[in-house]
């Protein structure tokens, strides 16, 4: 795939990884030191499939690099805030009292972020995440923003709400749309603010509807749905939401797509769902390539001998995340200043070998594209450009 330019914003896909980490001298065991990386995500609750999918990355790369037997060896510290705001804002501040912790690879979801900035702000603690999304992150005109503390490795969702509304209507003739979200800081601006505009380009909105994100009847959903006619569905919000309302739709006769964000593209989405008989067409977007596409075979097994599991969505992100915070500690950048300084003026590499680095508010400027992604025989899988 070739690299694009969306809106000023560099976008690149898979080319061939550009793995390998470069020794540091040896050193006398008695003189090597500890540093810390926190992975701040949903490692158990409903959206445990999202961080556990991402983090063997982290764990992989880590894993790389203190096999070079480096005179400053890293430790990966979880921290499991349950892609839940309210439980980030619990866990952040422990994980900021921990001294040793360098920096955050996180957070996974959005929420968990805004929430995880007060916390990381005080005590000048760099966060890079592998897939927390909302426009607002990195908005300079945003209370919420993260700045000069977050930055991320994933195209924000400006850019792919447009590409959901977009890939959701392919090959459909006259799309009608039933515009959904789960009122989550993530779900609702992706679809009410970013993939809205798009959908009224492309075709009709037939219907809009919020709910809770722990909602279990959909009863009257559906209902809405099927009379108004909607031959498109398009969801924001989590793979533990987006299953069971899959399920509800099917069984309520609906027989149109159904598409979300990158939120429901997990290995896990197909149980949620009831099965692959019920998940098998859904669609979702990601800006994400398949981090096992980039990988050789020898890679690819040592990642699963490492990790124990194949790559996920965002594997691909979190090993550049972990990868940026490892150069600069590389470089000699031990401390938590020393890291934030390296982090915003340094120079990375993504997954798929491009270079790219963090503009002042923590947007990357080169990312991977937007990409559709479909459900067959149970599991997501890569598609095209969104």
């Amino acid at each position: 795939m070739k690299k694009k330019t969306l809106g000023g914003f560099a976008v690149a896909a898979a080319a061939t990884l550009a793995l390998g980490v470069v020794a540091t001298a040896p050193a006398d065991a008695a003189a090597k030191k500890t540093v810390k990386l926190a992975y701040e995500g949903p490692l158990t609750g409903g959206a445990a499939f999202l961080g556990q999918d991402q983090i063997p990355g982290a764990i992989w790369a880590i894993d790389q690099y203190n096999r070079t037997n480096p005179a400053v060896k890293i430790e990966l510290v979880k921290a499991d805030s349950q892609c839940d705001p309210n439980v980030a804002a619990n866990v952040a501040p422990g994980v900021a009292a921990d001294k040793s912790i360098i920096g955050v690879i996180g957070t996974a979801c959005s929420g968990e972020a805004r929430n995880s900035f007060p916390a990381f702000k005080a005590a000048g603690l760099t966060m890079i995440a592998p897939s927390a999304s909302a426009v607002d992150l990195t908005d300079k005109k945003a209370k919420s923003n993260g700045f000069p503390i977050f930055h991320r490795v994933v195209a924000n969702d400006s850019f792919q709400g447009p590409a959901l509304a977009r890939y959701a209507a392919s090959g459909v003739s006259s799309p009608k749309y039933y515009m959904l979200d789960d009122m989550s800081t993530y779900g609702a601006p992706l679809i009410r603010v970013n993939a809205t505009p798009t959908a009224k380009k492309l075709g009709t909105i037939v219907g809009t509807d919020s709910f809770a994100d722990d909602t279990k009847d959909f009863t009257s959903v559906v209902a809405k749905i099927k009379s108004s006619g909607a031959n498109i569905v398009l969801f924001g919000g989590y793979d533990y939401t987006a299953g069971p309302l899959l399920k509800a739709l099917r069984d309520g006769g609906y027989t149109g797509v159904f598409a979300g964000g990158d939120g429901i593209v997990t290995s896990g989405f197909a149980k949620l769902a009831g099965g692959s008989a019920i998940a098998n067409g859904a669609l979702g977007t990601a800006a994400d390539v398949p981090f096992e596409t980039l990988l050789t075979k020898d890679q690819l097994a040592d990642f699963v001998k490492t990790t124990g599991k194949q790559p996920g969505l965002y594997s691909g992100t979190a090993w550049a995340a972990a990868n940026a915070f490892i150069q600069c500690i590389k470089g000699g950048a031990l401390t938590r200043p020393a890291i934030q300084k390296c982090v915003n003026s340094g120079t990375f590499k993504a997954a798929d070998g491009t270079s790219f680095n963090f503009d002042r508010y923590g947007d990357p400027t080169t990312a991977a594209a937007v990409g559709g992604y479909k459900v067959k025989n149970g599991e997501f899988v890569y598609d095209k450009i969104a």
